[in-house]
Formats: C-alpha cells, structure tokens, sequence
C-alpha cells in the first residue's frame, strides 16, 4: 500500500463536505462494466443527500494525497429510498434490524491490497455499534452473461462476497434505471440483493 494514503471518516450530514470527491470517484468508477453508468455530478449529489440526511449513515474513504481514490458508504435500510426498501418489505423483512451498504468503490491502481475487506469492516463495525442491527445486505446490477460490453477478462466480486459471508438472495430484487455509457436513453437494470447475518461479539 503507498505510503500516501490516509483514510477519513464521515457521519450523517458531514458527508456533505465530500460530496464533489465521492460524486467524482463514483462517476468514474461506475463507468466500467458492469455498470457502464453515464453519470453527472448533479444526479451524484441528488443521490448522496439521502446518506446526508441520516443521522446514522456512515462514510469511509482513502485519500492518496488529496485525491479521494476509494470510498464506500453504509446507511439503515429505514432511511433509504423507497425503491430499496420494497422487496425487503414484500418479503416481510423487519428494516428496523437491517443496515444497507451502499458503495464500495476503488481506482484501479488501489486494488488488490486489501482495501476491499477494509471497506466492509468498517461497515459492519459501524452497524454493529448501534447494537440493534442483525443483518447487512447490499445490491449488484445483473448483466447478461454475454453482454458485448463485458471485457474478456472479467471476474465477478461473487466469491469475494461470498468469502465475506454474504448470500446472493434472488428472491430480493429491484429494478433501477440508468444512462448506460454510449446510450441516448436510461433503461431498466435489474439489481439483486446479498444479504448477512451481523456476527455481535
């Protein structure tokens, strides 16, 4: 790991301070496959003024100097969108007892030093210090297999997930929309939810 980096954290409304930087860092993270996400600050900021209006939500983020090159984001599932709540409510989940994990995002320069595990350390340790929360999910966009898009060499983050304890649960699923890079229109992404029981020691 370079010497540089450093780490910061962030709770509730102080993630407004990082808007721009974590606005930029998913923009250009999220622009790979498989999300191919066409975004703009503007919609970045709409978006993050959910985790700014928690008081419980949570952000840690790596610095290499005073460029923020990874960030991942943690909030109570009560205090998401309606979108990300539905299918645990459909499927007659208690949310009070849930803590959804938003991003977990990193340049590619930084991977493979094991900022990934740290990403979700962080994140269940800051649920587990409400001492209230049983269980952590978070969602993926579904691809097809063979979408032209994806580059021959490719590997999905299911047996990260899985080594991590987390279980793909088909039965949760959402559909959100978004400008695909190269298209003129949103459509349709079918996201499908990764769920664990939160270990209280």
């Amino acid at each position: 790991m370079q010497p540089t980096l450093s780490f910061v954290t962030k709770r509730g409304p102080e993630i407004a301070s990082v808007f721009e930087d974590l606005g930029k860092l998913r923009i250009a993270v999220f622009s790979d496959y498989p999300y191919l996400y066409e975004g703009t600050l503007e919609h970045e900021k709409e978006y993050l003024q959910t985790y700014v209006n928690s008081e419980r939500s949570f952000l840690f983020a790596v610095y290499d100097g005073a460029t923020m090159v990874g960030a991942t984001t943690c909030i109570p599932l009560t205090d998401e969108t309606a979108d990300i709540r539905l299918p645990f409510e459909k499927a007659g989940f208690d949310l009070n007892t849930i803590f959804y994990f938003g991003e977990s995002i990193l340049l590619p320069a930084y991977r493979g030093v094991g900022l990934g595990h740290r990403f979700f350390d962080e994140r269940e340790a800051h649920a587990r210090s409400f001492g209230t929360f049983t269980t952590t999910c978070f969602c993926a966009v579904v691809r097809d297999e063979h979408h032209p898009a994806q580059p021959q060499n490719y590997r999905p983050n299911d047996a990260f997930w899985t080594k991590r304890g987390y279980q793909k649960e088909v039965m949760l699923q959402s559909t959100f929309e978004w400008l695909d890079i190269g298209q003129r229109q949103p459509t349709a992404k079918q996201m499908v939810y990764w769920i664990k029981e939160l270990q209280h020691t």
